[in-house]
C-alpha cells in the first residue's frame, strides 16, 4: 500500500521526524537535486518537491538544509542535524549511509574543447589524457576507480564557467566530467566547448539514512515507489527542466 496513510501512523511519523519537523539535507550546488535562490534562499526542484510531499503525508512541517558536498550531507545525518539526505549512489558512500531505491537516474557526461577529437566517452580514456572532476562527487569517485589510461585531476569545488573554459582551452585538462545538466549548460554559453553526446556514467539519485535503519528505509522505499508511479517525480523533473535525468524504473 502506498504511504497515503502515513499521517495516521504516529509511530512512523515519529521515526521519520523525531523532532516533529522533517529535516532533509541535499547537495545545494547540484542542479539535478535542486536549486537555491541566492537572494531569497528558496529551494526548488526534485528534492524540494519530494520533501514537501513526504512532510504532507506525515502531517508535519519540514526544513531543507543545503550542503556543500556529499561529506556534509552524511555528517548532517550522523550528527542528527537531518533525518534524511539525498545523494547519488556510490559504494564508498554506501559504507557510511544506507540508500533507498533510486527515484531518478542521473546521466554524466564529459565537457571537452569544441575542436577535440573526442567523440564518445570511450575515446577519453587514453594515455596522457587529463580528466577533471570535483572531489567526492559521484563522477570523481567513478573516474578515479575506472579510468585505465587517463588520469584524474581532482578539484575541491566545481570550477566556475570562465575557469572551466580556461582549463580546457589551455589544455590543462582534456575533459571535465560532471552531471549532464552542468556540462550542457557550460557548452551552451561557450562555442569553444561541447558536451559529448553519450554518458560515461548513469547513477541513481536516492534518499539516504543512517546505517541499519531498515524500517525507516523500507518506509522511504514505499514512498518513492508511489512518487514514481503517481507521476510526482516525472512532473518535478519536467518543471525543473533538468537535462540528462530520467525517472528511475
Amino acid at each position: 500500500m502506498a504511504l497515503l496513510s502515513l499521517a495516521a501512523a504516529p509511530l512512523i511519523a515519529a521515526d521519520l521526524a523525531p523532532t516533529g519537523t522533517l529535516r532533509a539535507t541535499f547537495l545545494g550546488e547540484n542542479p539535478v537535486q535542486g536549486k537555491v535562490d541566492r537572494q531569497t534562499g528558496a529551494i526548488t526542484g526534485p528534492v524540494a518537491d519530494l520533501v514537501k510531499d513526504l512532510a504532507r503525508r506525515l502531517n508535519v512541517p519540514y526544513t531543507i538544509l543545503p550542503a556543500p558536498n556529499a561529506g556534509v550531507v552524511i555528517d548532517n545525518l550522523k550528527m542528527k542535524k537531518a533525518d534524511i539526505g539525498f545523494l547519488a549512489y556510490d559504494p564508498e558512500r554506501a559504507a557510511e549511509v544506507d540508500f533507498s531505491r533510486p527515484y531518478a537516474l542521473m546521466h554524466n557526461s564529459y565537457l571537452v574543447r569544441a575542436d577535440s577529437d573526442f567523440q564518445k566517452s570511450v575515446d577519453v580514456d587514453r594515455a596522457g589524457t587529463k580528466v577533471g572532476a570535483v572531489k567526492g562527487q559521484s563522477q570523481q569517485l567513478f573516474l578515479s576507480s575506472n579510468l585505465k589510461q587517463g588520469s584524474v585531476r581532482i578539484f575541491p569545488t566545481q570550477p566556475p564557467q570562465a575557469e572551466l573554459e580556461k582549463l580546457l582551452l589551455n589544455r590543462e585538462i582534456d575533459a571535465f566530467g560532471a552531471n549532464r545538466q552542468r556540462m550542457l549548460e557550460a557548452a551552451s554559453v561557450s562555442p569553444k566547448l561541447r558536451a559529448l553526446v553519450d554518458d560515461f556514467l548513469v547513477v541513481g539519485q536516492a534518499i539516504v539514512v543512517t546505517k541499519e535503519n531498515y524500517a525507516l528505509l523500507e518506509t522511504l522505499n514505499r514512498f518513492l515507489d508511489d512518487a514514481r508511479s503517481s507521476g510526482l517525480v516525472k512532473n518535478s523533473l519536467e518543471r525543473a527542466q533538468i537535462a540528462g535525468v530520467d525517472v528511475a524504473p
